[in-house]
């Protein structure tokens, strides 16, 4: 090793060396893409951390190789598993909602929590900044985290959601906020939020919620445009599945009657003989 490394390379090194211990105490050299692929395989059952476990030694070797560390990379060719395919955060249904609305009334906290969330339709790192500084003549409008504050929404303020803010608790700056009224981040919302869940028996997740909001907004008959200009989505992918499942909804209740039996306009055929056949004459 180069001992001319800077003390950032050389913690860095003293790091490369622990993770590889961690991988089976075989030196870095003899580390191969087999090795490589078995760490990843064991974590089959959680295919993010799978990918995260391939991401992290492909920077590791591309630093390594860099300080020459290593001459080969084992990550090379290595592929990451497939993703599952799925819905990712449970939405919450109905049912969801009023149990939460039982266990947390107006007044609590908790009860903010949702209902901002819920008559929002925010993202978490969205909802926790939100406060009256955003709000003007009952609208509110806030430009997005995801975007990197290049998109702003724009929200009025819904009856149902005023009526929980008036009753608070809220924060000085913020509507949602801790047990002394101090602004949350969004990790530690979403970990208090998790927890009210709990207690109430529901999914614990705010995405979940957005969701919700989402299909509730959709079944409703909110446009393409509208759920973009509502939940700060672009490109329509995201707002035409909301829309594709709620027609698909709306149409086959609307088509179910044709499965029914006693609906039928055929003619039923006669069972006895119509016509007779006709004898010529000797």
């Amino acid at each position: 090793m180069d001992d001319a490394l800077s003390s950032h390379a050389a913690t860095a090194r003293e790091l490369f060396k622990r993770v590889i211990a961690s991988a089976g105490a075989q030196p870095y050299n003899r580390i191969t893409a087999e090795v490589i692929v078995a760490g990843r395989d064991r974590r089959t059952q959680t295919p993010d951390q799978a990918r995260h476990f391939l991401d992290a030694m492909r920077g590791l070797y591309r630093w390594a190789a860099k300080a020459r560390l290593c001459k080969l990379d084992p990550t090379a060719g290595v592929e990451n598993l497939p993703r599952r395919r799925g819905d990712g955060f449970i939405p919450w249904t109905e049912e969801d909602v009023a149990a939460y609305e039982r266990r947390w009334p107006i007044g609590t906290r908790q009860r903010v929590w949702l209902d901002v969330l819920l008559y929002t339709g925010l993202r978490r790192g969205d909802v926790v900044r939100l406060g009256r500084q955003h709000v003007r003549d009952g609208v509110a409008t806030i430009k997005t985290e995801k975007s990197g504050g290049s998109l702003a929404v724009t929200l009025p303020i819904l009856p149902a959601l005023a009526r929980t803010l008036a009753a608070g608790p809220c924060g000085d700056l913020t509507f949602i906020a801790g047990a002394s009224g101090e602004p949350l981040t969004k990790e530690g919302f979403g970990n208090m939020f998790r927890a009210a869940c709990r207690a109430a028996g529901v999914p614990g997740s705010a995405h979940g919620v957005r969701k919700i909001a989402a299909t509730r907004a959709a079944n409703a008959g909110a446009t393409v445009a509208q759920l973009e200009a509502i939940f700060g989505w672009t490109g329509g992918t995201m707002a035409s599945h909301y829309t594709r499942s709620a027609d698909r909804r709306r149409l086959a209740t609307e088509a179910m009657h044709k499965l029914a039996n006693d609906e039928r306009t055929s003619i039923v055929a006669p069972f006895n003989q119509v016509r007779q056949s006709v004898q010529k004459d000797k």
